[in-house]
């Protein structure tokens, strides 16, 4: 930038952006019993949640690459009016179909503040802060995603639920305001044609996968034909994507950045570091408020130590990464994570809550420095007219990673809980497995049939940690695999573009 006081109001404009496009893929999870209350629809549950995430999802490779060829700036001022007025609709939403319409366009909205905040920073900030800013974002990123939750069941519970959305609002325009007055782009872009067919198969695929994966098991039977379609339109339309991408001169996602190992090795391990971190920020709170009897929000209290260890991680990690190399960072990351992940493995429903603490803390130093260094990692090599493409598709990923994780664990969760409860059914107990996330039910449950639903679950819990070994054990792999570069090493030098 040219005036380099001007960097700090950019920097802040793009944390508020991340900050809310992000804490908005959580922080209605805890509100929904509140919204459905109000507008009813239970029937349409999951959609509130998939919807943003569909829409965020499937728009992050487009505005990436439209931000690549004709700026960064304009593309982020639309993201945020986009988020703005999608939550001011969701604010304002009377029916259950009309929520999900809205939380889409949030969606769309925030597809393009995260990987466009991403990449300006590399664009305008110096390779030798590089490590330090992204460390910084990395740990917003972090603390806004674990914080949702908690923040979600605050306002619901002190104001009303609509000031879930209307929260963003102030933080927007003040980003808004920011990014328009403060951030001088250069006139210079590539131009290039955009690859609309390319775009639209990968809209398809991701939201037939996405529809699949969150119908399937609930409204129709995994082997209904609707399920099967879906799964089967979302292989077809990847199939025809890879070979679009292959044939036409300027694709939307540009192969040639998964020539480079350091980009493939460190997307792929941010995509199984995300479904990992999902497992922890849900089972958690189920097992609090499900085996120790703990409300929401203690539940949502408990998520705090791991949502300062992540911040104080990406922040660690993003600083470290000037000095030693990616590689090194990811490998200590992976095991400390490893370590985490068999001492939540150990739970029972005799753990002491201080000892979860302490477990979830070292989740959280583990998880954290993934925030911060695998996004840079991701735009180390690529030239500065496909960092937008490549900080999004990293971020698509990622996403892709957490959604997946959601769905897969849920279904080993679920699965180890139902086929524990057959004995007890046979031993002439009648249950609502549902009533023991309830304190005031809770206490209507027989003392033995409560304790054996406790440890049906607990055991249940654990078991879906020890399955999270497996993509923690693929993403070691992928740390190992990487190149031992460091930040600003080597690469392009950025354009003063400001």
């Amino acid at each position: 930038m040219k005036n380099e006081t001007k960097l700090v109001p950019v920097m802040a404009a793009l944390l508020l952006g991340i900050f809310v496009a992000s804490l908005d893929n959580t922080i209605v999870a805890t509100s929904m019993g509140s919204i459905i209350g109000d507008l009813g629809g239970m029937d349409k549950y999951v959609w509130v949640t998939s919807a943003y995430l569909v829409a965020e999802m499937a728009g992050m490779p487009i505005f990436g690459k439209l931000s690549d060829n004709f700026g960064r700036k304009r593309f982020f001022i639309i993201g945020i009016i986009l988020f703005l007025i999608g939550s001011i609709l969701c604010g304002t939403a009377q029916t259950m179909i009309q929520l999900c319409i809205f939380r889409a366009i949030q969606g769309i909205g925030g597809s393009a503040l995260m990987p466009i905040a991403f990449t300006i920073i590399w664009d305008v900030v110096p390779p030798e802060t590089r490590g330090k800013m992204s460390g910084i974002f990395g740990a917003v990123f972090g603390l806004s995603s674990i914080a949702g939750p908690l923040l979600g069941s605050f306002i619901t519970d002190h104001l009303n639920w609509r000031w879930i959305f209307y929260i963003n609002i102030p933080i927007g325009l003040i980003a808004l305001a920011l990014i328009i007055i403060f951030y001088k782009e250069s006139s210079y872009h590539t131009k290039a044609a955009i690859d609309w067919g390319g775009a639209t198969l990968l809209v398809s695929f991701t939201v037939a996968l996405m529809f699949a994966l969150e119908l399937g098991g609930h409204t129709y039977a995994w082997s209904s034909w609707q399920i099967i379609f879906l799964f089967a339109l979302a292989i077809v339309c990847f199939i025809v994507f890879l070979v679009v991408e292959t044939k036409i001169k300027d694709p939307i996602l540009p192969f040639k950045l998964f020539k480079e190992r350091l980009y493939t090795t460190g997307v792929l391990t941010g995509m199984f570091y995300g479904a990992i971190f999902m497992v922890s920020t849900i089972y958690i709170p189920l097992y609090i408020q499900g085996v120790t009897g703990g409300t929401a929000t203690n539940s949502g209290l408990l998520l705090l130590p791991m949502m300062v260890t992540s911040s104080v991680g990406a922040a660690i990690g993003g600083g470290l990464a000037n000095k030693i190399s990616y590689k090194r960072i990811m490998t200590i990351s992976g095991i400390i994570m490893g370590i985490g992940t068999f001492l939540l493995s150990t739970l029972d429903p005799s753990t002491p809550r201080w000892i979860l603490t302490i477990y979830m803390m070292i989740i959280g130093l583990g998880v954290g420095p993934s925030f911060s260094v695998l996004g840079m990692a991701s735009l180390q090599n690529a030239l500065p007219q496909e960092r937008g493409i490549a900080s999004s598709t990293s971020n698509f990923l990622r996403s892709l990673g957490m959604t997946l994780g959601i769905t897969v664990f849920g279904i080993i969760q679920r699965n180890s809980f139902t086929d524990g409860l057959p004995a007890m059914i046979q031993n002439g107990n009648s249950i609502d497995s549902g009533s023991i996330l309830s304190p005031e039910a809770r206490e209507q449950i027989p003392a033995d049939v409560l304790k054996s639903i406790t440890e049906i679950l607990s055991n249940s819990i654990t078991a879906t940690f020890l399955w999270t070994f497996i993509p923690l054990a693929i993403s070691f792999l992928c740390i190992l695999y990487m190149s031992n570069d460091k930040a600003g090493s080597f690469g392009h030098t950025p354009k003063n573009e400001s």
